[in-house]
This record gives C-alpha cells, structure tokens and sequence, in this order.
C-alpha cells in the first residue's frame, strides 16, 4: 500500500524583538548565565553608540558613554524590576551620559575662552595665530545657530532622523530603525522629505541673507 503524505509548509517563527532579547539576557544575566549579555552587549552597542552621537557627544566620548551604560546596567541588573523595559533603560541611560559629557566640553569650552586680561598681550615678534578670526567665529556661529533654529522647526520625527544620519560617517540604517522605530526601507524617502523641509525653511527664514566664510 502507498502512504500518501501531504507536505505540510513550513511556518516562519515571529522574529523575536531586540527589546524581549534584551529582557531574556537580563534574565538569563541574572541566573548566572553570562553569555546571553555578552552576546547582547555586542548587538546593541552599535545602537547606544548612535544613540550617543546623536545628543552631540563626539566619537571618543561616545565610547565612554556607552560602556559607563553597560557598566550601569551590571550594577543594576538584579534591581531593575521590569526586564522588557531595560532596551528603554539602556537608550536612556546612554542618553543622560551624552547630555552630561556635552555639558561638561561647553562649561570646559567656556572656561578656556574666558582669558584673563594679562594673557591677552602676546611676546613681542609672536607668530600669527591659525585660529580663525573672529569676524570668521561670528558668522561660522550666526550661520549654526541659523541651522538649529531650522532643525527645531522640524516635526520630531524628522528632527531625531536627521541627527543620526548626520552624526554618523557611514549611518547604518538598521540601528536608526531601531532608534527611532522607522521602517528600514523609509529611512532613505524620509530624510529626502525631511531635507527639504529644513530647505525650504531655512530660504524662507533667511531671505536674502548668506552665511557663506572666506
């Protein structure tokens, strides 16, 4: 006699979301099985790290932040009491750590450029400064502080997407996605939009001013 058998399609198992990974790697953390984290640790740092630039923190400084977030979340890993919720605890963590090093390198900034009254009388004979000028500074400065005031004109959509993209060489699309929660195959259509909307801003804001330096 022949069996006759049916061939039964094969069904796609739901792809498991970076925030339940990174719930059951806290979990796993947490029973002594330490691989889980580390494996984790290596998905999303490229995550924090955007996340990072994004609030102005340069590269190396970035760097800083998202390892003091790793080191924050091995602190506290058996007291936070929500582990779906620790995707949102790191993105935040990594955010405060930004905010407090750009803090820090404008109050360091700020200090460095307030001379005091005997330094300004340089040697007889010394050599030109490189430095730019300062009729350059007041423009290079109108012309950024022109810019921002464009950017946050943006809806906030617009306004996240564009600080990833532009604060990274090679902006990897995949942890943008995960950043801001846009579809991967959007990120391209939505930063042309989103480009000309600062455009047109900014001509209608600066009429018939130019910011150009020599």
């Amino acid at each position: 006699m022949t069996r006759i058998t049916e061939d039964v399609p094969e069904v796609d198992e739901p792809e498991v979301s970076l925030g339940d990974r990174a719930a059951a790697a806290l979990l796993d953390y947490r029973e002594g099985k330490h691989q889980a984290l580390a494996d984790f640790v290596k998905e999303a740092t490229p995550l924090l790290w955007h996340t990072a630039r994004a609030q102005g923190a340069d590269r190396e400084h970035a760097d800083d932040v998202v390892q003091n977030t790793w080191m924050a979340l091995v602190r506290n890993a058996h007291s936070i009491q929500e582990p779906h919720a620790v995707l949102k605890w790191l993105l935040v963590t990594a955010k405060r750590g930004a905010w407090e090093v750009v803090r820090k390198q404008r109050d360091d900034q700020k200090r460095r450029t307030e001379l005091p009254d005997d330094l300004l009388d340089g040697p007889v004979g010394a050599l030109p400064s490189s430095d730019p000028t300062p009729e350059t500074q007041v423009l290079e400065v109108e012309r950024d502080r022109h810019l921002w005031r464009a950017v946050l004109q943006l809806p906030d959509r617009c306004q996240q997407l564009l600080r990833l993209i532009s604060l990274a060489d090679r902006p990897d699309y995949k942890y943008i996605s995960s950043a801001i929660g846009m579809p991967v195959g959007s990120i391209g259509s939505n930063r042309g939009r989103c480009l000309a909307k600062l455009r047109d801003i900014m001509e209608s804001d600066q009429g018939d001013r130019t910011w150009e330096t020599s």
